[in-house]
């Protein structure tokens, strides 16, 4: 096989190949010459990447600071180009800008900034040949696909040096957003580097191919950032969006690689999984941009195809947000050779073949921009005004969203559509909408007569039919439930009527309080305040008892703290100066987190007294999270990213390699993330088992139940997949993967009861709940009724795509149960209430199962 494959890559040494598909042989002898497109040519003055890097594209895997500096040195040598830094990353690494266009044009990027915000007003008077058009691309969402972030060191040497293009930059505005993931890339590019050999070897089995757990496909939390368009989670998409919106760009390109043994992918999509909310002369003018993809692609000789994958429906994608704004989003996914060489179906697949797709994917993509700049902008301004006659013409004029109890979920979903650059106002008194009070000041009004009409609706309805049933992502997204928010569609009549004040740019959450100063007897607040849960911990790290209460309290002055309520007080060795550090304490705490913390003055309350026993005093969590090999890590970080950056709670993350040799004792919380724990061994199970049983609380998701089921641990009943019709003799072929992908649930919203009595269920303020799924583990109810605090219902349908069988399936079964082994609990969540860091809604339930899965009563758990 070695023999072979020489062969094959001496026969690739040429610049110039007769069948460009071919490879060229490894990456030492790339020219730059073997990118560039002809009939271009280049200003001396203007510095090549290989004069600047030591190396040329695609020889190694430019690290992100070479990049940064690279791209610095462009601004310098080329008047063409100016270099940004808008943001930093967890990491703290600089998210980076450049800009390319004339030197005029860059001169007054201000001005053209605010005359392109004019097509967002339907009544405005456009030259569209006069305005400049933006022409935006973005790459390397995912941090492991280089051959992206690796070309736009091409794009942005071409676009800043090329001669030929002087007059078309008088027009046009280049935006290169050179890593979308720089924390996740610059991983990526670490370990590649270091296990690249210098005769290159592409046997799919070397180190250098095979990222360490969990890769560098997400960022710092292990976060899918093409997926946080929309939700703006993390500070790289919130910056990037704030971008997005300054600038308005006309056509966005969205660089991505797939699987190896691929070709190259542009869009159209899948026509049929095209979201209805997108108008057609988007798609249309999609269709007309991959003609140009197809010449450029023919030319070079590189494979390539279209419609038969990926979608435009979920809007959080790179591609798809531009789509429901007036600009055309573009996929791009190259076949990776995740690292410099390898073997493939199509024969030796190396790093810089596939950047110089990516590459011609930027100047096919410009040469669409150049001959059609002035519809582009044409078609952004008509997409504005086709929007504002469907708000006319549309029966809900405003969308209400608040939760009574809980100021922090709303401000929360009030400032990712602040954001998008929607317009959202804030209730100053309360109404009552179909029999629901919407509080004032925690409250939110949302009109639909806006310009983000479009995003406003794909962001509030409910869609429960469908086109096609299978779906590249999610299929429903409807944020005011993932916020577990009340809500409503309102007519023209009440929203007309509504008292509101406009959120601005200085939106921010209202600071809570303590409701008198000085030393009182003892404190209490409830649990129903998102952050609750942030202050008691930061209580029990400065060494204060705090307690939570199983029943309400009434206060003397009839304030009721319900179920969940926390107690605060000194303990019995608490040092003389804790009764004046207290109220300052709780004052500087309420402030952060917005809660309210009543001063008690005597412990004789209703219900209750303050010193009954039945008050559990908490002890302070000290949580593992099971993380590597086999474990999922998406919802790992979904895990540490909530307790970490919105609870304040150090945890360890534990590597499953390292459990047979942990001291287990330091904790009283594990987490078992969704994933497969075939790994660990007979002596590791018996170990976590023995933990189990000492009175400690394991915390268990999705696959991790069957794993217990498997090992005895636990026993949880799910429903069996029915058996195939013995009468069904014959299927067709073709309909396999059509058939079998229907019956996957990707992502979709159900109705669920909660036992709002059960510490699960502490500090909900209803019943009812939003919760999302995203598996087909279907889990039957306990034989003990007090272990499921949280059912489906009858009716589970709230928002997506569920096959009829699934459907059946899911009616009446648990989402969340409770196991007893020896004196400990397990917490059994079927459902991820943690889901890309957007569900506020049910993060309360895994926070409550972290706080208070020690309280539950034995004979309730099964």
């Amino acid at each position: 096989m070695r023999k072979i494959l020489t062969a094959c890559l001496l026969l690739f040494a040429f610049d110039t190949l007769l069948f460009a598909q071919e490879s060229p042989q490894g990456t030492a002898n790339i020219s730059l010459g073997y990118y560039l497109p002809e009939g271009y040519t280049y200003d001396d003055k203007v510095t090549k990447p290989k004069d600047f890097l030591g190396f040329e594209v695609g020889e190694w895997t430019v690290d992100y600071e070479q990049l940064i500096r690279f791209f610095e040195k462009l601004a310098e040598t080329s008047p063409r180009v100016k270099f940004e830094v808008f943001g930093r990353t967890y990491e703290k690494r600089p998210q980076v800008l450049l800009t390319i266009s004339s030197p005029e044009n860059l001169g007054r990027l201000e001005s053209i900034q605010a005359e392109r915000q004019k097509l967002r007003d339907p009544n405005a008077n456009v030259d569209y040949d006069k305005l400049p058009m933006v022409f935006a691309a973005g790459y390397t969402v995912h941090g492991n696909e280089a051959s992206g972030i690796n070309s736009s060191l091409l794009a942005a040497y071409h676009f800043a040096a090329a001669k030929e293009l002087e007059g078309d930059l008088k027009n046009i505005v280049i935006l290169i957003d050179p890593a979308l993931n720089p924390d996740g890339y610059s991983r990526y590019s670490s370990w590649v580097n270091s296990h690249r050999s210098m005769n290159l070897n592409g046997d799919p089995n070397t180190r250098e191919l095979g990222e360490a757990w969990p890769g560098g496909r997400g960022n710092h939390y292990w976060f899918d950032l093409n997926r946080d368009w929309l939700l703006v989670q993390h500070p790289e998409s919130q910056n990037r969006v704030a971008k997005f919106q300054q600038w308005l760009p006309n056509i966005y390109l969205d660089y991505h690689e797939m699987g190896s043994n691929n070709t190259f992918f542009f869009q159209p999509a899948i026509p049929s999984r095209d979201h209805p909310l997108i108008p057609k002369s988007i798609i249309e003018m999609t269709e007309k941009i991959a003609q140009f993809h197809v010449a450029e692609f023919d030319k070079l000789g590189s494979l390539y195809y279209t419609r038969e994958s990926f979608d435009e429906y979920y809007f959080g994608y790179g591609s798809t947000y531009p789509d429901i704004q007036g600009s055309v989003g573009i996929l791009f996914e190259q076949a990776s050779s995740r690292g410099h060489l390898q073997e493939t179906r199509f024969g030796p697949l190396a790093f810089a073949f596939t950047i110089r797709n990516q590459f011609r994917a930027a100047i096919s993509s410009f040469e669409a921009a150049r001959k059609m700049r002035p519809e582009f902008n044409k078609l952004m301004h008509d997409f504005y005004k086709e929007a504002k006659s469907l708000a006319a013409s549309d029966t809900d004029k405003a969308y209400i969203f608040g939760a009574a109890e809980d100021p922090a979920r709303g401000f929360h979903l009030a400032d990712i559509l602040r954001q998008h650059q929607i317009n959202v106002f804030q209730l100053n008194e309360d109404i009552t909408v179909n029999g629901v009070v919407f509080k004032k000041e925690r409250s939110y009004i949302v009109p639909t007569e806006q310009p983000q009409y479009r995003l406003i609706k794909a962001m509030f309805e409910v869609r429960n039919t469908f086109r096609d049933s299978l779906f590249y992502d999610v299929s429903a997204w409807t944020l005011p439930m993932s916020f577990n928010l009340d809500h409503a569609a309102l007519s023209s009549k009440v929203y007309n009527l509504a008292n509101v004040s406009p959120i601005g740019a200085d939106f921010a959450m209202k600071k809570g309080a303590v409701t008198a100063t000085g030393e009182h007897y003892a404190y209490g607040f409830g649990w129903e305040n998102y952050y609750a849960p942030k202050a008691a911990h930061d209580l029990m790290s400065k060494g204060y008892l705090v307690r939570v209460s199983h029943e309400d309290i009434t206060l003397p002055n009839n304030v009721t703290l319900k179920r969940g309520s926390i107690l605060v007080g000194l303990r019995h060795d608490a040092k003389a100066e804790g009764a004046q550090q207290l109220p300052k304490d709780l004052k500087e705490i309420a402030e952060n987190t917005g809660i309210t913390v009543h001063a008690l003055n005597s412990g004789y309350t209703g219900g209750y007294n303050i010193g009954s026993p039945s008050i559990s005093v908490l002890e302070a969590p000290s949580i593992a999270v099971l993380v590597g090999t086999g474990v999922n890590s998406l919802e790992s970080g979904e895990i540490w990213h909530l307790l970490d950056t919105r609870m304040g709670i150090p945890i360890t993350l534990l590597p499953i390699e390292r459990f047979g040799s942990a001291d287990l004792d330091r904790y009283n919380v594990l987490v078992m993330p969704n994933g497969s724990y075939s790994s660990l061994g007979k002596s590791e199970t018996e170990k976590l088992k023995s933990w189990i049983s000492s009175g400690k609380t394991l915390i268990a998701r999705g696959n991790a139940l069957s794993w217990l089921n498997s090992q005895e641990i636990a026993k949880f009943d799910f429903k069996e997949e029915p058996k195939e019709d013995a009468k069904n003799l014959q299927a067709p072929y073709a309909d396999y993967s059509q058939n079998a992908g229907a019956r996957l649930t990707s992502g979709t919203i159900f109705n669920a009861k909660i036992d709002t009595s059960h510490p699960i269920g502490y500090g909900f303020g209803s019943d009812k709940l939003f919760v999302f799924r995203n598996n087909n583990l279907f889990l039957e109810p306990a034989k003990n009724p007090y272990a499921n605090p949280v059912l489906y219902t009858a009716q589970p349908l709230a928002s997506g795509y569920v096959h009829p069988e699934n459907l059946e399936k899911v009616k009446n079964t648990a989402s969340v149960q409770i196991k007893r082994v020896g004196s400990g609990r397990i917490v059994a969540f079927v459902d991820n209430p943690n889901f890309r860091a957007i569900w506020f809604g049910t993060n309360k339930l895994f926070l409550n199962a972290v706080f208070f899965g020690q309280t539950i009563q034995s004979g309730t758990a099964d």
